[in-house]
């Protein structure tokens, strides 16, 4: 039976598939699918792919619907038990659905497990090694910039990077799949907590190793389009994902959390972006759901709790 269906989302991302692809087909393992959703590219993606890797199954939908949407198209689609999302932008080792795999399946309480992503460019220096998110209101990636070695231990995480993760179908049919108000940005931290408030886990999987060259979709690490959809997201994060009770313990830390962020991207020309950002982030929290709340849960999130203000120590290297 297979039990991997690997999901790549994409847009206008031509340059990358012939080493994404490449490195998939040279896989120690065989016996999985891969789907490339197309998010409306305008460069020629889908006939290259069909061209070139005819096993690739592709999905084309008519316009750019953002992560979120097209993931979702693609874990709809899957066959597999288990769905593994991986970012166009990377490079994978030859063991790398193999050890996703047998990673997720040495933990029965797993939600997710995200890779050890390494610089794509700098092969010697950590990408990310866990999604993180603390009581400040900032989501960090674990290790970026370390040492390769630095994070050699199979441990839990707040929430895997999408970018390189995989994910039980069974729980996303429970929980609900990615939120595709996200768009883009957020969205596996969201994912994550949510798996995380139902009493779920996320693991991080250091045998398995992917090569990610960064915002191969956006084009920089800093832009007006993340700045306006990460501020965005943050906020619709924390309304969705916190009780009121918890965002009021939260207040504090959550105000000089965004303020910071905001003088950050001001002094970088985009601290009109990074509040547009955050206005919209209050407008849609007003008609989007929460999490429901329910006194069967109240333990995992004391948990989260805990974990949000050891968070802030883990960001400042304490």
């Amino acid at each position: 039976m297979m039990e991997v269906s690997v999901i790549i989302p994409n847009f206008n991302g031509i340059a990358f598939l012939d080493t994404v692809l490449n490195s998939l087909e040279g896989q120690s393992m065989n016996d999985f699918e891969v789907i490339l959703v197309d998010n409306g590219s305008t460069d020629g993606s889908c006939s290259f792919t069909a061209a070139n890797y005819p096993w690739v199954h592709i999905l084309e939908l008519p316009d750019n619907f953002g992560f979120c949407r097209a993931v979702n198209e693609g874990i709809r689609a899957s066959k597999a038990p288990y769905v593994l999302l991986l970012n166009n932008d990377t490079e994978v080792t030859e063991n790398f659905v193999e050890e996703m795999l047998a990673a997720i399946k040495r933990h029965r309480n797993a939600f997710s497990c995200g890779a050890k992503m390494v610089q794509y460019h700098d092969r010697d220096r950590l990408d990310d090694a866990g999604n993180y998110y603390c009581a400040l209101g900032w989501s960090f990636a674990r290790g970026r910039g370390r040492d390769i070695h630095a994070f050699e231990k199979e441990e839990k995480i707040f929430a895997a990077c999408a970018g390189a993760a995989i994910y039980r179908k069974k729980i996303l049919d429970q929980i609900g799949l990615f939120d595709e108000e996200h768009f883009a940005y957020l969205e596996d931290v969201d994912i994550g907590y949510r798996a995380r408030i139902y009493g779920y886990e996320n693991w991080y999987a250091p045998e398995a190793v992917v090569y990610h060259v960064g915002s191969g979709t956006s084009g920089s690490r800093y832009n007006q389009f993340k700045t306006r959809y990460s501020s965005r997201n943050n906020v619709y994060l924390v309304y969705k994902n916190m009780p009121f009770l918890q965002i009021l313990l939260n207040l504090p830390f959550l105000a000089a959390g965004f303020m910071v962020k905001f003088l950050f991207f001001a002094v970088k020309g985009m601290g009109r972006e990074y509040l547009a950002g955050i206005k919209n982030g209050f407008s849609i929290s007003r008609r989007e759901r929460k999490v429901p709340f329910t006194l069967k849960h109240l333990k995992n999130y004391c948990r989260i709790q805990l974990e949000l203000w050891r968070n802030i120590l883990r960001r400042f290297g304490m």
